[in-house]
């Protein structure tokens, strides 16, 4: 079972866009799109609320508050629990889902986001929780890195805030009298 993708799917959701029904159901891939034709209002306000807490947890965890983490987390897994049940079409491709289908589109995407962001805090610590350090950003992200050093949300991030670094020293530089 992939943890790891169910954590992702945490991480997607707290830097979705979630003004409208639209926004929500972007956050539904191909191998989702089944919950995005399926989605309601009262889902939506759901997912709003949850994204709300997990993004608490992100917090907490990049300042070094891990009980309040994992006290956030045992309470979002017992709103949203998990049903595991396996899944496939025949032997060659039986998998474990975390939730059974037939949930409503929030309980089963919000249990696996849970439980992945859960499994995750426990395999790697919350030090591995990461808010982009651009401050115009605001994402959230896993650190995968090998030494723990990631900063940034992405390559973008990480480019736009160098750049922004050097051309305000070179700015600096030109304005300092010699």
């Amino acid at each position: 079972m992939n943890f790891d993708a169910y954590a992702r799917t945490a991480v997607e959701l707290v830097n979705a866009g979630l003004d409208d029904l639209d926004g929500l159901r972007s956050l539904f891939g191909e191998d989702l799109a089944w919950m995005g034709a399926e989605v309601t209002e009262k889902d939506l306000a759901i997912f709003r609320r949850a994204r709300r807490r997990l993004r608490d947890v992100f917090e907490y965890g990049t300042s070094g508050r891990d009980a309040q983490a994992v006290t956030e987390l045992n309470a979002l897994l017992e709103a949203y629990p998990v049903q595991p049940r396996i899944s496939g079409h025949d032997a060659s491709d039986w998998h474990m889902h975390v939730t059974s289908r037939g949930a409503s589109v929030s309980a089963e995407y919000l249990a696996g986001a849970v439980w992945g962001l859960s499994v995750w805090l426990c395999e790697y610590g919350s030090a591995r929780f990461g808010i982009c350090a651009d401050d115009r950003c605001g994402n959230v992200y896993l650190d995968t890195s090998s030494n723990n050093c990631r900063r940034f949300c992405s390559e973008r991030c990480a480019t736009r805030s160098h750049v922004a670094a050097h051309r305000a020293r070179k700015r600096a530089a030109t304005l300092t009298p010699a």
